[in-house]
């Protein structure tokens, strides 16, 4: 599953050593099964299919016989090896439960909730694997989420709206008077304010490198790069976002790894 779909995250896991990178792809399935629940139209009814997915969450963490799924061994065993915390799960289920049913978020305060259900925890989680010491690295994690969801948002802009799904805040809408998504002066100077407050909590989140283990500097380096990246590309395209999907290519995503791969 983090092969095919891990599209920005797995350049980064393969500069990590094996029980790491085996850790990584185990969190990562877990989070990306949950995604699918909230997003597959196929499901009759996603809110209970989450609901589900969260009890055997619950069964699986208390040690309880749950349903055949494979996996959960790997998965628990990287929650028992580097202890993390069992809230990051449930915050992100509680996250994307959210996505189920159409919705516009009203103020900044609600999109960083938001944000750090589906994202801060994934940072957090992740930071359990690499290792770290300074609580402080917590924190920074968190930001680090946001200015990742930030840009995904800024990147989805036009996807999401078609599917009922308007996270940038309502009331930031109003203020730089866009009614609705098309090329207009006013959508350029609103995607600008967007860019730069993604840009802000990247730089706010940049000391994070340092408290990680310094064997895993190199993939969290990588994985924050192709993000910074991604949004300098919407950024230089003008935030023609309407267009088309912005992304990085894989040769620039190799790029990136081989230069992280110097820094080892």
């Amino acid at each position: 599953m983090a092969k095919s779909q891990a599209k920005n995250f797995y350049y980064s896991f393969v500069l990590l050593d094996e029980t790491r990178k085996q850790s990584m792809c185990a969190v990562y399935a877990f989070m990306r099964y949950c995604d699918d629940l909230s997003d597959d139209e196929g499901i009759a009814n996603r809110k209970e299919a989450l609901q589900n997915w969260q009890c055997d969450l619950t069964a699986a963490l208390e040690g309880k016989t749950v349903p055949d799924h494979p996996l959960w061994p790997a998965f628990l065993d990287t929650v028992s090896r580097y202890q993390i915390p069992h809230e990051y799960f449930y915050e992100m289920i509680e996250g994307v439960s959210s996505d189920v049913e159409p919705r516009q978020i009203e103020t900044f305060e609600e999109l960083y909730r938001y944000c750090y259900q589906v994202a801060s925890v994934v940072g957090m989680t992740v930071i359990h694997i690499f290792g770290f010491e300074d609580p402080r690295a917590l924190g920074l994690a968190e930001k680090c989420g946001i200015a990742f969801q930030l840009t995904n948002i800024m990147r989805d802009i036009k996807e999401d709206a078609a599917m009922g799904r308007r996270y940038i805040p309502a009331e930031e809408l109003q203020r730089f008077r866009v009614d609705k998504f098309e090329y207009t002066p006013e959508f350029f100077v609103f995607m600008r304010f967007q860019g730069q407050r993604a840009q802000l909590y990247y730089d706010e989140s940049r000391e994070l490198l340092e408290l990680v283990n310094p064997k895993c500097r190199a993939s969290l380096w990588a994985l924050i790069e192709i993000y910074r990246r991604l949004l300098h590309k919407i950024n230089s395209s003008g935030y023609r976002v309407l267009d088309g999907r912005i992304r990085l290519t894989t040769m620039q995503k190799l790029t990136v790894v081989a230069q992280a791969f110097m820094r080892r």
